[in-house]
């Protein structure tokens, strides 16, 4: 048996499952990370071992780690409102109803709090409905902060952005439910006003460069554009690829306006397992310490309550076996074998993943570079949490 305990037979038998999505063509590549115990595998077909992804969500958890950073120095706390850095979002107006017309609206009943952007608890967010089912969701085209997957060259600065995402009303009163994506992007203008310098500033000097994480990012300069992989979406009726974003001249090429925390970061397989195993070794990696452990344990614990989960409308059942804790997804109730209780981390829809999970002392990544279609996780996910687990052998 391996140092890691993990079989040599079974990591074979995930490498076949998942090389039979690219040899569908469901898939062009991929690149897959198993570490366990300080034993790293990788797996790579189609692409290299050091090709560049957009991670898109997977830039939540980094953002968040970036905020107690902020957090620990005195910057910021958890429970104050945002006003002091955001004032654009003091005195906020809520929808009455989520169907009310824009201008029906009653005040808010407490301010929005540092917490509640970590937490998706400010009373924004995706809303997964039907385009033009609410007059709200009009008002957000209108605004110019429509959803749909990252892209860079598409968002306004961060000033700009926040000035028209103050001219909305919240959608419901803050902390009231969890609602997903919006809280990173406000948390990422915050993170630069309350630092005094941009967020991929910040990022690198307080988190990259501490780790080794040379090549996560917010774009990718011109001597590593060639490792950038093409991103692909699905065509709705056939189900075959098409280009989403290209490689030169794409979104990722040049410096965005607005490093947005909330999906805007590229990375490699090797860059987030240096973020994995840092929050699996509680905030130190390799002598350097880049969060407290108090800071690690607060991060990865559920933070929503009963109620909150409720309320929101995400994939049925989802929140009977997971929480959110500050900027990731935390397994609350083992459901299969891939969910240990504590285990956490966060996914990309551009087509990404990473976990780690204490209990195995084990770090999970994937990364493809094709769309999810829905919220729900593409079944190569699906297969590669449980092949990966179905690996441990002691």
């Amino acid at each position: 048996m391996s140092k890691g305990g993990l079989s040599a037979a079974r990591l074979a038998r995930m490498h076949d499952v998942l090389a039979g999505y690219v040899e569908r063509g469901e898939l062009p590549g991929f690149v897959t990370l198993v570490s366990r115990r300080g034993e790293v595998h990788v797996d790579a077909i189609g692409y290299e071992r050091d090709a560049i992804f957009r991670i898109s969500s997977m830039s939540k958890p980094v953002t968040a780690a970036a905020a107690m950073v902020l957090l620990e120095e005195g910057v910021i706390r958890l429970d104050e409102p945002v006003d002091d850095f955001l004032p654009e979002l003091a005195n906020r107006k809520v929808l009455r109803q989520i169907d009310s017309e824009v201008d029906d609206t009653v005040p808010a009943r407490r301010p929005i709090m540092v917490r509640d952007l970590l937490t998706f608890t400010l009373g924004a967010g995706l809303i997964f409905a039907t385009p033009g089912t609410y007059p709200i969701q009009h008002a957000i085209e209108r605004a110019g902060l429509g959803d749909g997957p990252p892209d860079p060259s598409r968002q306004p600065q961060p000033d700009d952005w926040i000035r028209r995402f103050a001219s909305l009303p919240l959608f419901y009163q803050p902390g009231d439910r969890w609602m997903y994506n919006t809280g990173s992007e406000v948390l990422s203008v915050l993170i630069a006003r309350a630092s005094g310098r941009p967020l991929d500033d910040l990022m690198r000097e307080r988190i990259f460069e501490p780790l080794g994480m040379r090549d996560t990012g917010f774009w990718v300069p011109e001597d590593r554009i060639d490792r950038l992989v093409t991103s692909h979406a699905v065509e709705p009726a056939s189900g075959k690829l098409r280009l989403y974003d290209d490689v030169r001249g794409g979104s990722w090429s040049r410096p965005p306006a607005f490093p947005s925390g909330a999906g805007g970061l590229v990375s490699t397989v090797d860059d987030f397992l240096a973020f994995g195993q840092m929050m699996l070794d509680k905030g130190l990696l390799d002598g350097k310490r880049i969060l407290t452990r108090p800071s690690v344990a607060t991060m990865t614990t559920d933070q929503l309550t009963a109620e909150q989960k409720a309320r929101t409308q995400w994939l049925p059942g989802y929140f009977d076996a997971h929480g959110w804790g500050l900027g990731m997804s935390v397994v609350t109730r083992r459901d299969d074998i891939a969910s240990t209780v504590s285990k956490y981390g966060w996914d990309g829809g551009m087509g990404t993943s990473w976990y780690s999970d204490p209990a195995e002392e084990m770090v999970t990544i994937l990364m493809t570079q094709v769309n999810w279609t829905s919220p729900n996780p593409p079944t190569v996910f699906r297969d590669f949490w449980t092949l990966a687990y179905a690996a441990i052998d002691d």
